[in-house]
């Protein structure tokens, strides 16, 4: 994980900037899914001109860049790991701070909405991060999650630092935070990337192996892309969106 989000963060916004301004977006959002996930949280969530979102769990900021871009909002990155903190500075230059998940550092009520992007599965207690989430969020706020489902309670190989929930225990989970699901929608049903933006996506992956690929951060973060790649093209995991409300 932190190969991924820590060293892999920055390499990855080093060869953004070297690209181009173009490729900042695409390259950010990787592992984040397509410009149709995020176009459809946009609206699920009624973000507009001048609200407020926090992004828990922000990586290097890339849908927060894309939601500015879309609805002018006005963004917190919250992000554990140091390297993904710079990268999103460096990137986009939106206000980031270093912290924890399950202790978000602001108040609450304090945020038109929020979103975690396939956050909630690295989390051992994800309980405490959804609950986090509806302490900081407005009354009337609306939260969004991008969550990597189990289809089977069995055990199954999985990337180091998952804890993938059953629809089950995901749905037990929002009840127990206290929210209610708006609406639900696999990822599986949202159109997949444009020609151009995964050409460019591409181009950063591309470039990023051919400086980086005899070093140990790319292929264990390339180890664990590849298997998450595989569950979900096999359905062992399946890509799921909610909106959540309070109850």
């Amino acid at each position: 994980m932190a190969a991924e989000f820590d060293t892999l963060a920055e390499w990855t916004a080093q060869v953004a900037t070297d690209l181009g301004s173009s490729f900042k977006i695409p390259a950010a959002c990787r592992g984040s899914g397509s410009l149709a996930v995020l176009d459809w949280l946009i609206d699920e969530l009624h973000l507009s001109h001048g609200g407020s979102l926090l992004d828990c769990g922000a990586g290097m900021g890339g849908p927060a860049a894309y939601a500015v871009r879309q609805r002018s909002v006005r963004p917190l990155l919250v992000e554990p790991e140091r390297g993904a903190c710079r990268a999103a500075r460096s990137l986009f230059g939106h206000p980031v701070v270093r912290a924890s998940a399950l202790a978000l550092p602001v108040g609450d009520d304090s945020f038109d909405a929020a979103w975690s992007l396939g956050v909630l599965c690295t989390v051992p207690d994800q309980l405490a991060l959804l609950t986090e989430l509806r302490r900081v969020v407005r009354p009337t706020g609306r939260i969004g999650l991008l969550v990597f489902v189990a289809r089977s309670s069995e055990p199954f190989p999985h990337p180091d630092g998952n804890h993938f929930p059953t629809e089950a225990r995901l749905l037990s989970l929002v009840e127990k935070a206290g929210l209610g699901i708006e609406d639900w929608r696999g990822t599986e049903e949202m159109a997949g990337p444009t020609p151009e933006w995964q050409s460019r996506v591409e181009k950063v992956t591309a470039e990023l192996a051919d400086r980086h690929r005899g070093q140990r951060a790319w292929q264990l973060a390339e180890r664990q892309s590849q298997l998450i790649g595989q569950l979900l093209a096999d359905s062992t995991v399946t890509g799921e969106l909610l909106t959540l409300r309070r109850r």
